[in-house]
């Protein structure tokens, strides 16, 4: 069965970014240690598993099966053998398995492609300065002529900085990330919960966010199962 948008796996997220991922454009989450980031990527993952497509999972950080378990549920065994995992050592090696992701898409229905996290090994790279960049965005334009060739929605994760400048939290990457991502949400922590926040979609307002809780089973809204998402002005 194909899905015409794959769920990020909660209905209020789902319900913040028009009814969720959508094809052929990469959606960013980014945020700082601990937001979980790595949560929405694995409960998105588990989504469109149960959707009845495979997934793509580049992840630079060490994926944890036990969390997958978690959220997946009794599922898990037989979800897996639809889940397609790189786990690229370095920067490098990154750039290689994304342009790798295409074979498996060639030979199996896949909707989703991950990218978790897309600047963790990046960091290494920095005192490349231009390089580094032009490499990232490379891998990013790489992602997307992916999610557009192969009716895909992409996934990708993103660490933030502190600007002094602008005296604010802003995503690794600068251009290569913030233009080439078309819907983008910020993770921050709100108290005991999380808050999802719409900085960039190409036809809803920012501002709009939505408020949960990292559960064992992925996340819950901090108001209710069924709490719509808000607008900043409500």
């Amino acid at each position: 069965m194909s899905c015409p948008r794959i769920s990020t796996g909660s209905p209020g997220l789902d319900d913040l970014i028009g009814g969720g991922l959508e094809k052929k454009l990469i959606t960013e989450l980014v945020g700082g240690p601990g937001t979980g980031k790595s949560t929405l990527a694995t409960l998105a993952a588990v989504s469109c598993l149960k959707c009845g497509n495979g997934v793509v999972f580049i992840d630079t950080e060490g994926f944890s099966i036990e969390r997958f378990r978690q959220i997946a549920g009794e599922e898990s065994y037989d979800l897996a053998g639809r889940l397609f995992l790189f786990e690229p050592a370095d920067f490098i090696s990154q750039g290689v398995m994304i342009g790798s992701a295409e074979k498996v898409l060639k030979e199996n229905d896949v909707g989703l492609i991950i990218l978790d996290s897309a600047t963790g090994l990046y960091r290494a790279e920095l005192e490349r300065g231009r390089e580094a960049i032009q490499q990232l965005t490379r891998q990013m334009v790489h992602l997307l002529g992916l999610a557009r060739r192969y009716d895909l929605a992409c996934l990708i994760t993103n660490q933030v900085y502190h600007d002094p400048a602008h005296n604010r939290l802003v995503g690794l990457g600068g251009t290569a990330l913030a233009h080439i991502a078309k819907v983008i949400l910020q993770i921050d922590r709100v108290g005991d919960c999380r808050r999802a926040t719409v900085i960039k979609h190409l036809c809803l307002p920012e501002g709009g966010f939505y408020d949960f809780r990292i559960v064992r089973e992925g996340i819950a809204s901090c108001e209710g199962e069924n709490e719509p998402a808000r607008s900043e002005d409500s």
